[in-house]
């Protein structure tokens, strides 16, 4: 099933179930009004959900209207925990290469993983608001998931059990604010404003056959101004599956119903393929070139990431982002 959350001006929105096409939505009144609640309670209320899922798609849901990301929040507008992986050793590869260092070796063993912000996620149609130009700004295109509990001490296996539901994120960094904060020793802080998802999560048995040992085998479209710039497979070069991030996370504590865990940008080793971030591009002309010539994101610039199944439709519907200005008054 597809689930969304509609903006209603409080801070958790309203629950939403989605239609397959992304065509119709039905308010999940009656049975749950925020999401969270549905993940607290996934297996008394998750199969209710499925029943109004599968009305809506036969034509018979008696309130439906059409569905507009634009009136989305994410999914889950905020969280407990949202836990960003960088799966995709590729992408380590090319900065570490690119700034003349080796990957350690038990990078390819031990994912590198930073806890970002979950209080204030943005939609998918909200403008991504920075201070400043200079500050370096980039998208990420990425995959995340939303869990329910899984324990302290499981396996790789057990914790993949614990995926309740799929999504699409813009991990927007600030690129210039980077390096210092690393310096510090205590990783990502400012350089990591707040993460935008897709208009909807859905539940892995929607992606079919391209959901394969927790990845996503489908495409990753990320397009800049217009532009088309990335087209990255997202599950063949995915070092560590969905099952192996949250296990890192459930080594030392429990993982509670609501965390989300991201895969970090989606990287391919065929640069044919484009990019899911400027970083990325700018480490390749450094390799290539000796310096990178691909500018950041200025004001006014746009993103859209999408991710389309094999028949061609759009799965979680479009992170459609613009960059804006903070104001005085915001």
């Amino acid at each position: 099933m597809k689930l969304a959350t509609y903006k209603d001006g409080s801070r958790d929105g309203q629950l939403v179930v989605v239609s397959r096409d992304l065509g119709l939505a039905h308010y999940a009144t009656g049975i749950a009004s925020h999401l969270q609640q549905v993940l607290d309670d996934w297996n008394f209320l998750a199969p209710q959900l499925q029943d109004l899922y599968d009305l809506l798609n036969a034509g018979k849901a008696r309130h439906a209207f059409p569905f507009d990301p634009r009136q989305c929040m994410a999914p889950l507008p905020r969280a407990y925990q949202w836990a960003d992986g960088s799966a995709y050793i590729n992408h380590v590869e090319l900065v570490r290469k690119a700034r003349g260092a080796e990957v350690p070796a038990s990078f390819y063993t031990d994912p590198l993983m930073y806890q970002g912000g979950s209080d204030d996620f943005l939609g998918p149609c909200d403008d991504v608001v920075v201070p400043s130009e200079a500050m370096g700004i980039d998208f990420e295109a990425e995959i995340a998931v939303v869990t329910g509990d899984v324990r302290m001490g499981a396996s790789p296996e057990q914790a993949l059990e614990g995926v309740r539901l799929v999504m699409l994120a813009n991990d927007v960094s600030l690129r210039n604010l980077i390096p210092g904060e690393l310096a510090k020793g205590f990783g990502f802080f400012q350089s990591k404003p707040a993460t935008a998802f897709s208009p909807v999560a859905l539940t892995p048995d929607e992606l079919g056959a391209a959901w394969q040992g927790g990845r996503v085998h489908l495409a990753l479209h990320s397009t800049w101004n217009g532009r088309k710039v990335g087209m990255c497979d997202a599950g063949p070069e995915m070092t560590f599956h969905f099952g192996q991030l949250i296990a890192h996370i459930a080594k030392t504590r429990n993982v509670r119903a609501g965390s989300i865990v991201g895969s970090g940008t989606v990287s391919n080793k065929d640069w044919a393929k484009g990019y899911s971030c400027i970083a990325e591009k700018r480490c390749i002309e450094t390799i290539e070139h000796g310096q990178p010539s691909t500018g950041f994101m200025q004001f006014g610039d746009t993103i859209r990431i999408e991710m389309r199944g094999a028949d061609g439709q759009s799965l979680f519907g479009a992170i459609d982002q613009q960059i804006a200005a903070l104001h005085e008054s915001e």
